[in-house]
């Protein structure tokens, strides 16, 4: 193994541990009984934020590598994307266990009162055949095809931030800061395809 390739192994390791350090932080404080006076709901809540932040991290490989010449950051895309899933699916199954109990009538009730259920959960439909499809073998199979269902990444980061919205009780500082930066990083690629 060459020095360079050492070099790429192990920031390809750091990058992963990085990406699952919040998961391992939660375990952490369940383990010790530090997750506050409620801890389902922090759970919850604490889940659905990095699953946000992945998501938004996955965006923003594109306007770093073409803005600041960042291109090793494409190769950790879809890891970004992965673990963007993977902790929205975490986020949905603690709700459904810690604060539904796996009970259908709660969950039919929560869906009628709490439209920002439906809406993430859709934005997690949507990112499911972009996690199914993520290999390279599945890139090469589908063709121009791929490119095209990678795009409901677009749709989904809108409906996963009108989630986050409709959560606001009081302070609305970190919502209206993640609705910046989505609005910049779409943006950014609005203004690239009218260009080309």
């Amino acid at each position: 193994m060459t020095p360079v390739e050492r070099i790429g192994l192990i920031r390809w390791w750091l990058i992963f541990l990085l990406l699952l350090l919040p998961l391992g932080l939660l375990l952490e404080g369940l383990l010790t009984d530090d997750l506050g006076a409620d801890p389902a709901k922090y759970i919850v809540k604490e889940l659905g934020f990095w699953a946000l932040c992945w998501l938004w991290l996955t965006l923003a490989v594109t306007p770093s590598r073409k803005l600041f010449g960042w291109r090793w950051l494409a190769r950790y895309r879809r890891m970004f994307g992965l673990y963007a899933f993977f902790y929205g699916l975490l986020h949905l199954l603690a709700f459904a266990t810690f604060l539904l109990g796996w009970r259908w009538d709660i969950l039919i009730t929560e869906l009628t009162k709490r439209p920002y259920i439906v809406v993430g959960s859709v934005a997690l439909l949507l990112l499911l055949p972009l996690a199914v499809t993520s290999t390279q073998g599945m890139q090469r199979r589908l063709g121009k095809r791929w490119k095209k269902l990678h795009a409901l990444i677009y749709p989904a980061s809108l409906l996963v931030m009108l989630h986050f919205l409709w959560q606001i009780r009081a302070d609305f500082l970190q919502q209206l800061i993640f609705a910046i930066l989505l609005a910049l990083l779409l943006g950014y690629r609005l203004y690239l395809k009218r260009l080309s």
